[in-house]
């Protein structure tokens, strides 16, 4: 096997543990709304909070929403496609970890209405582990648009 399909291999691996670890944490923190507890001291806690809008609480919310993200998506498959096939191993894994970041987040909406989000962090914002992929998924694809913008 080459060493990019086995790098990307094991980069959708490690996806695929965050998106399960994920999902498994917004199970439990919808069965244990009312007791939070600390992570890191009074700065860091874990505790339920439901998420009807976009990214920071930014007032979009509803079919619209849910109509603009699955569009989102599926774009950005097509992308994550393009990048494969070409072997850009960096691009398609930041876009795959966007793609299942947001498609976690996807299923939250079109099952709840909201967006289970349980990581508070004092003086900024609820969040969830799938935000973190989307985070780090678009990092790592400006730094790799960035790196390859001249071939």
């Amino acid at each position: 096997m080459p060493k990019d399909i086995k790098k990307m291999m094991a980069i959708i691996a490690a996806v695929i543990f965050f998106i399960g670890l994920d999902r498994f944490l917004k199970v439990f923190a919808l069965a244990n709304q009312i007791k939070g507890f600390n992570l890191l001291g009074d700065i860091f806690k874990f505790s339920y909070k439901s998420n009807y809008y976009i990214a920071f609480s930014l007032p979009f919310s509803g079919r619209p929403l849910t109509i603009l993200i699955v569009l989102i998506i599926a774009a950005l498959i097509l992308f994550g496609l393009h990048y494969a096939k070409k072997l850009q191993i960096g691009g398609a894994a930041a876009l795959f970890l966007i793609i299942l970041g947001a498609s976690s987040n996807l299923y939250d909406r079109l099952k709840y209405g909201f967006v289970i989000d349980y990581f508070d962090l004092k003086y900024f914002t609820v969040f969830n582990l799938a935000d973190i992929m989307i985070t780090a998924g678009a990092m790592g694809l400006i730094l790799f648009i960035k790196d390859h913008k001249y071939e």
